[in-house]
């Protein structure tokens, strides 16, 4: 089911299985994407890290994410774009710029609670039914459902991710999030981001002490790791314009940060990545 719009907003309710399950690879720019995963046994490799999804669990992907299917038992889709309902104008509504979306290196996942699952599967009823309706007030009423449900995933992701109970660190954590994933290939220290943010490189390092064994500088250098992982798996880029394009000076410079992270020298990772997608399709282990 879509809801789309002569201007090119656009909003997608879909269940998907084995059969449709190319929809989830699907590249809409400037779009948003919910999977919620409805029955166990669900394999997915996002961005290079291969992951089993089971029942209630839920990801939350950007249009940079890099997804691949491995096996597919029951997911429920919800995209959308930016035209439809845009989380960075509407953030003082929704709140989950920073959470959901835009979170720097990890990937924003949540597990329902059996005693809300009630409560999602009515509310999915009730999102359906009304993608299925033709008044004039269609559209007004999908961004209403929309938005709660966003507002839905966004306090289970707080009360199960030890997010600050704090509404000022609360938003500077989110802020720093989203700063971090607009600003990783120039911006490169803690300090830096401090300055963006108004605060002291010590008030972000306090904050992200009582959320994280990972200090405010880790999170950045993990989102330059991620975006190097990103092209040395799925570009043809040479490691070169790979260092140069997450900010680094030479290649070298750039060898010692990846190899710090990863374990392993630029070269050698993408020789086991390619050599375990030839394994993949081929069913040997790689």
């Amino acid at each position: 089911m879509q809801f789309q719009s002569t201007s090119g907003e656009f909003l997608t309710l879909q269940e998907i299985t084995e059969k449709n399950s190319y929809l989830l690879q699907q590249k809409l720019e400037n779009s948003l994407t919910i999977l919620w995963f409805i029955s166990d046994n669900n394999r997915l490799t996002i961005d290079g890290q291969s992951r089993c999804f089971n029942k209630y669990e839920m990801i939350f992907l950007t249009e940079f994410h890099k997804l691949e299917i491995h096996e597919i038992q029951k997911v429920r889709l919800v995209k959308f774009n930016r035209p439809f309902y845009c989380i960075l104008d509407h953030d003082i509504e929704v709140g989950c710029k920073g959470v959901l979306f835009f979170a720097a290196s990890a990937l924003p996942s949540i597990k329902v609670p059996l005693s809300d699952v009630e409560r999602f599967e009515i509310f999915w009823r009730m999102f359906t039914l009304e993608m299925e309706s033709s008044d004039d007030l269609k559209k007004d009423m999908l961004q209403m459902m929309l938005k709660r449900f966003l507002i839905m995933n966004t306090r289970i992701f707080k009360n199960q991710s030890q997010y600050p109970r704090e509404q000022s660190e609360s938003d500077l954590v989110r802020e720093f999030n989203f700063l971090v994933e607009k600003h990783y290939k120039t911006k490169h220290t803690v300090s830096d981001y401090a300055e963006l943010l108004n605060k002291s490189p010590k008030t972000i390092s306090n904050v992200f002490s009582n959320i994280s064994s990972k200090t405010p500088l880790q999170f950045i250098h993990q989102r330059r790791c991620l975006e190097a992982k990103r092209l040395l798996q799925y570009s043809e880029k040479q490691i070169q314009e790979i260092a140069y394009d997450i900010g680094f000076e030479d290649i070298q410079a750039f060898s010692r940060f990846f190899k710090k992270i990863e374990g392993v020298s630029p070269s050698i990772y993408r020789k086991n990545m390619v050599m375990g997608k030839i394994a993949n399709k081929s069913g040997i282990p790689a």
